[in-house]
């Protein structure tokens, strides 16, 4: 237990090391910025992208670092880092946490900042400049009442959470349990009541531990159907074969609007269409159903299938139940659930609607076999619509030979780039380095690593969908995906030293842009995340995008490694007109989110001060400058 714990906190001082300013001094949103594709790859976040809203009020005890909002709206994630804990002097022994109390004194810092916020006492405290100003204008708003139903706060705690029961301090979890907060606003004179669902997560070294030693898998989600909502789920019992049993059962909605609203896009994560379209035909028949035959709901919908690697099935008054589930995924029925829950947001009457369901609990305990056997399951049993069958896997064997080139070509200046593509990699490596750990991270530093997820961004920003590029996370992945290995293999892009070239640059461009944009006090703006993908697609509809026939010289960022000045400097202008259009032609105060949605894109491209600026001796210069004749 001890060398576990040993490990714990070389994970705090990586993590602290990487979190550096230029200044050496560790910066909270740079300790956030490490720690949110970790919670990616966990599936507690849809994205890596977040709203920095630096906020704290020592007085009243307040504080938040950043907020985003769940893919389809209705979960708002708040996000406070301790600051006690990133305090490089810190000793082990301080870092060792085992009472609830602790955590619970941090957790009440964001709980008081959100429910003064509800009241509308923070309106007054918060300048309009104020990063942090949207989110209290919208938390005390009849818009935000409607919009959220669950708060999702994440304490991020540098710390070890350990028991002392025993001879040597032993790695615990402590989990808080949900809390409801009764609201009420006014809605053309009527006061509305609502039930906020709040839940609490602390994100220690013991979770950055198991999801590191997972590579990248999502952490398992274990239900307790009768503890978390007071009720069991009644089956009868259909199959029991060697690798699985299953069981067949009728779901009343209301089940399913309960497992959405505390688990939301969690219960999908091994669905193909993880990210729901919910304003398509399926979904649109669903509701029609609910709102005008909600008793025939169960007749004409194809029901769900549902996966699972556990159950605790217990014999009742004589009928079979299911107590629990563990690693719950529904495979197949992910829209008519979404639309049930959002059916119910809207005001429709869900009582009468019954649902069936297959519930598959599989044996397998290998990951390869698990992930085999679930995705047949769901591509057998998708039939609602067509499902694109793309491997999202680190196998994939397109990425495969991307990290064969990563391996093998040395950049011009004699470097290698090193490409994570399984999660862990690079801690294995250093790892096993032995001796030679000081070297390895020396020969690969952060600024020449890069995950598949980050790979995803980077290579998507060059193009023409800078608000899916915002949005980051799994979605962007997909397509990036989609794009380099499509079902069609012939039409499979070719993975070569000339398409890695091209790739390491598109990387650098995005990094250099970072860097240009700054952090903090030092910055253009508080939209950098927005700001770089629309800048380079901006640049790419007038070179590689347009009907020219130029196109952008990667080639010459791939061998100078960098930006020469006059172009960095013309990034600089630039990124400083796209940060001022976001705000201007942006439909919602809240600028990092709306720049998710395609409908900016489309304004902003199109607009005058873009054409204008384009059209410059400036803009002529450098486009003659940096691209080349197809």
């Amino acid at each position: 237990m001890e060398d576990e714990l040993s490990e714990f906190f070389t994970i705090r001082r990586n993590i602290l090391e990487d979190s550096k300013d230029d200044d050496e001094f560790i910066q909270q949103q740079l300790v956030l910025a490490e720690i949110l594709p970790l919670m990616l790859d966990a599936k507690l976040i849809d994205s890596e992208d977040c709203n920095d809203s630096y906020f704290k009020n020592d007085d009243d005890n307040l504080k938040l670092n950043s907020y985003t909002v769940n893919e389809s709206g209705e979960r708002l994630q708040l996000f406070i880092v301790n600051e006690e804990t990133i305090n490089e002097t810190s000793s082990n022994d301080e870092l060792s946490v085992s009472t609830k109390d602790y955590y619970d004194s941090q957790f009440k810092r964001t709980s008081r900042f959100l429910l003064k916020a509800i009241k509308g006492d923070l309106n007054e405290k918060t300048q309009n400049s104020d990063p942090v100003k949207v989110l209290t204008t919208k938390l005390s708003s009849k818009q935000g009442m409607e919009q959220f139903d669950v708060v999702e706060i994440f304490l991020i705690s540098l710390t070890s959470t350990v028991s002392f029961k025993g001879l040597s301090p032993r790695p615990r979890t402590i989990h808080f349990s949900s809390d409801t907060q009764k609201i009420s606003y006014s809605d053309n004179g009527v006061k509305i009541h609502k039930e906020l669902l709040i839940v609490k997560r602390v994100i220690d070294l013991n979770f950055l531990f198991n999801v590191l030693e997972s590579k990248g898998n999502r952490e398992v989600l274990e239900i307790h159907f009768h503890k978390t909502f007071g009720y069991n789920i009644e089956v009868i019992q259909a199959a029991d074969e060697q690798d699985f049993k299953s069981y067949l059962c009728v779901l009343n909605a209301d089940v399913l609007a309960d497992l959405y609203k505390h688990y939301s896009t969690r219960l999908l994560e091994k669905n193909v269409r993880s990210f729901l379209q919910f304003t398509g035909d399926v979904n649109k028949g669903i509701k029609r159903t609910i709102r005008n035959e909600p008793e025939k709901f169960i007749a004409y919908n194809n029901g769900l299938t549902i996966t699972a690697s556990g159950a605790k099935v217990s014999q009742i008054k004589r009928k079979l139940v299911i107590e629990s589930l563990t690693d719950l995924q529904i495979v197949n029925g992910g829209q008519t659930t979404a639309s049930i829950y959002f059916s119910k947001k809207e005001g429709l009457d869900i009582s009468k609607v019954k649902v069936m369901a297959k519930i598959n609990v599989i044996n397998e305990t290998k990951e390869s076999s698990l992930d085999d056997l679930i995705s047949k399951i769901s591509e057998f049993s998708n039939s609602q619509s067509r499902v694109s069958k793309v491997d999202l896997r680190a196998r994939n064997p397109q990425l495969v030979k991307l990290k064969t080139l990563s391996d093998s070509v040395i950049t011009p200046s004699g470097s290698k780039w090193f490409f994570d593509r399984a999660k862990g990699q690079f801690n294995t490596k250093v790892r096993m380095a032995g001796g030679n750990r000081s070297r390895i991270k020396k020969d690969f530093p952060p600024e020449r690593r890069f995950t598949k997820e980050l790979l995803a961004k980077y290579y998507s920003a060059w193009g023409e969908i800078p608000f899916a590029v915002k949005k980051g996370g799994e979605k962007i992945f997909r397509h990036f995906i989609e794009k380099i290995s499509p079902e069609d293999s012939t039409l499979a892009i070719n993975i070569d030293r000339d398409f890695y070239e091209a790739l390491i640059a598109k990387v650098i461009l995005f990094r250099h842009l970072e860097k240009i944009y700054g952090q903090g006090s030092n910055s253009i703006g508080q939209l950098r995340s927005a700001v770089i993908p629309y800048t380079l697609s901006v640049l790419y509809i007038y070179t590689d995008g347009s009907s020219d026939d130029l196109k952008f010289n990667l080639s010459k960022i791939w061998k100078d490694e960098g930006l020469e000045d006059d172009l960095a400097e013309y990034f600089r202008m630039l990124m400083l007109l796209i940060n001022d259009l976001i705000k201007k032609y942006s439909a919602s105060e809240d600028y990092g989110e709306y720049s998710k949605k395609p409908e900016l894109w489309n304004t902003l491209q199109q607009c005058i001060e873009v054409n204008n600026f384009m059209a410059t001796d400036n803009s002529r210069q450098i486009l003659e400058k940096y691209t080349v004749s197809n």
